[in-house]
């Protein structure tokens, strides 16, 4: 047994070692910045994402932490385990929240159910397709892929012509492709997808809490998100969810072993064991905050949610026709309701319009990604920040913008 003996037995501390001597000497200095108060602005966030942060997600950020072990943080975890399951609408067991973005559970989805020389199906309308592709192909698949140009999505019948072809293990799809902004109907492609013994893999960062998604009765096998978009809590926690239909029966072991499903379903309290092992420690003041911001979208309601997302896109799409912008995604049934894109008005530079926008409203309007770099303005408005002022906002930032920009002769 250890005892405490106090301060008094402890020898006190020696003079302090001077300047320019050979022990304890230090050539690099405190960084200035460093000694100056922490300042950031304050800004609407309404590109892609992150977006702006609720004042009770906030004030759950500033909660002093706790261990990652104790038995109140595990029921904290429990908590967002539940409430990803109701975001999610699945009854999977095996839910939980990633200790990182997005990106990560992307990882962890294609690590944990595909395996080396294993054929992977992919559709690419965006760069998120295009990442999936990349990811599956590092770990040695034999990556396939259907392949849309911005703006574009997928028929059932181009998705099965596939499947046939290529006899994937799984099929990799983007439901709120936030690069080209588009949202891709789902319903009938799980049962699509099972019938040719195929998983159903959805990345749902862009839209989950805006969109409609029934993970169990649209019959999506792994469906993953990220915590800064809607759900508006700061970026770093991932909800995901996998069905049981591959999980455990691997010829081999994940590639990752921090992405392990069978070590994270243990930290989680997912695989049926008396007690969690220590697996990481993970990041107690995201899952502050990953609670209550899924305690929000509880209060208020999936169904409450998706409507006023839709509605609020509305009203910004008629905002910006009426101004002469036209959007980029020319069907209006694949708009995705929390990230509307703009196509680039002729003789204008993207840049400028969202530098302005920034430096004169305190506004961030974004340009394109990936494929559609150059092509569109990109405008979100998810989860605490869609509502109607917040348009007006962004359509008072855009109107001025094209007063004040540049225009060349086209």
């Amino acid at each position: 047994m250890f005892k405490f003996l106090g301060k008094d037995h402890f020898p006190a501390a020696g003079p302090a070692v001077e300047r320019g001597t050979s022990m304890g000497s230090v050539s690099i200095p405190p960084p200035a910045s460093l000694l100056r108060p922490l300042e950031t602005p304050q800004r609407l966030l309404s590109g892609p994402g992150p977006s702006n942060v609720p004042p009770r997600v906030l004030a759950a950020a500033a909660r002093q932490i706790i261990g990652h072990m104790h038995g109140e943080m595990l029921e904290i975890m429990d908590d967002i385990k539940k409430g990803i399951q109701y975001a999610f609408q699945t009854q999977n067991n095996m839910t939980l929240a990633m200790s990182g973005p997005g990106h990560v559970a992307m990882e962890c989805a294609i690590f944990n159910t595909v395996e080396s020389g294993e054929s992977v199906l992919v559709a690419v309308n965006g760069i998120w397709g295009e990442r999936a592709a990349e990811i599956a192909e590092r770990i040695g698949a034999r990556v396939n892929t259907i392949v849309k140009p911005p703006g574009g999505y997928f028929t059932k019948e181009e998705i099965e012509q596939a499947l046939v072809e290529h006899k994937p293990v799984i099929f990799f799809l983007t439901h709120g492709e936030s690069s080209s902004g588009v949202v891709h109907p789902l319903d009938g492609i799980g049962d699509l997808c099972h019938s040719h013994n195929c998983l159903f893999l959805l990345d749902a960062v862009a839209s989950l809490g805006g969109s409609p998604i029934l993970m169990d009765k649209q019959g999506i096998d792994i469906l993953y998100t990220g915590s800064q978009k809607v759900l508006n809590s700061p970026p770093g926690t991932a909800p995901i969810s996998f069905s049981d239909k591959k999980m455990f029966h691997r010829k081999t072991k994940p590639l990752s072993y921090f992405l392990d499903m069978g070590w994270l379903a243990n930290y989680w309290g997912c695989d049926g064991k008396p007690t969690r092992t220590y697996h990481h420690t993970g990041p107690i003041s995201g899952f502050f905050t990953l609670r209550e911001s899924l305690a929000i979208l509880a209060e208020m309601g999936l169904e409450n949610s998706w409507n006023r997302h839709k509605e609020v896109a509305e009203h910004l799409h008629k905002g910006l026709e009426s101004m002469g912008f036209k959007l980029f995604v020319q069907e209006k049934h694949v708009r995705l309701p929390t990230v509307t894109t703009i196509t680039v008005p002729p003789g204008y530079d993207w840049r400028e319009i969202t530098v302005y926008a920034m430096k004169h409203h305190n506004v961030e309007i974004s340009g394109g990604l990936g494929p559609s770099s150059g092509m569109v303005l990109r405008v979100g408005l998810m989860g605490y920040n869609s509502n109607k002022a917040n348009a007006d906002k962004v359509l008072e930032a855009l109107r001025e913008a094209l007063k004040h920009c540049h225009k060349s002769k086209v």
